[in-house]
């Protein structure tokens, strides 16, 4: 009896707690699935119910008028900056993670909290630190300033997912390469490099999303827009159904990097596994 009174009580915990998260889960998830239908509608207004579905507001983004030109333009400048950030970010966080994890560093734990403390400071707290120091140097407005910041943010995102998968690295792998005559980045290639990818790609996956934060209202001159910042400019100027649409993309967008995380976890734990 005290066995299926404790088994019962467990079955209904767990159902409150299923039940906890549901309602959790469609509170946070409401909002977008009340928009997304939005961007179809062919009116410009911001409610239901719907009467006609269209898609003016995609073809706002992908026409070729005087509004589409500008969010294609920002469409490039958002892939121009976070395609070479996150290119940076990969590379120098996961020198980082390798360095991090093979020398035995004096203050290691000092070093590796300054090397995630960009997660950890609010992002508009260091949106506007960049700002004051990159106008010393001319920096605000351009390129190379916009690169450089979103790879400062999104550095500890590969540094952190490249330094899990190495936790299990087995470095028996390594000796073994360098006792057979390989040389270092020949078994950088070979070995080290395939074992710890389903991290580094999670992590170039992670800053790449943060090549889309508010560091660009910052740092952005007017020919640097990005597609978040004229989604600002438009909240802000002229509120169109153009803004959910652009949205509804930046959704879609969102949900293939989380699949393909998960794809990377999945086959780095089956790596792990095979190890």
């Amino acid at each position: 009896m005290m066995i299926l009174g404790f088994e019962k009580g467990r079955w209904l915990w767990r159902g409150l707690l299923v039940a906890v998260c549901s309602l959790v889960f469609v509170f946070l998830v409401a909002p977008i699935l009340v928009m997304v239908p939005l961007s179809f509608n062919a009116d410009p207004f911001f409610t239901y119910p719907i009467t006609q579905y269209s898609l003016r507001w995609y073809a706002e983004i992908f026409g070729d008028g005087p509004q589409a030109i500008l969010w294609q333009r920002s469409l490039i400048n958002s892939l121009i900056i976070g395609i070479a950030s996150t290119v940076l970010a990969t590379a120098l966080g996961t020198a980082a993670a390798l360095g991090m994890s093979t020398a035995r560093l004096p203050m290691a734990s000092l070093l590796v909290g300054l090397m995630i403390s960009p997660i950890i400071v609010p992002i508009i707290i260091a949106a506007i630190g960049m700002y004051y120091f990159y106008s010393q140097i001319g920096l605000v407005g351009t390129y190379p300033g916009l690169i450089l910041a979103h790879t400062a943010l999104g550095m500890p995102f590969v540094f952190i997912t490249v330094s899990a998968t190495l936790a299990g690295f087995d470095r028996n792998l390594v000796r073994a390469g360098a006792v057979l005559g390989a040389r270092p980045v020949r078994v950088f290639r070979k070995i080290t490099l395939p074992l710890i990818l389903p991290g580094v790609v999670s992590g170039a996956l992670f800053a790449l999303a943060t090549s889309w934060v508010v560091a660009v209202l910052f740092l952005a001159g007017v020919d640097q827009h990005t597609i978040p910042r004229r989604m600002w400019s438009g909240v802000r100027d002229n509120l169109s159904p153009t803004i959910i649409a652009a949205a509804s993309l930046l959704i879609a967008f969102s949900i293939i990097l989380m699949i393909a995380v998960e794809i990377l976890r999945r086959r780095g734990e089956r790596l792990r596994g095979i190890g």
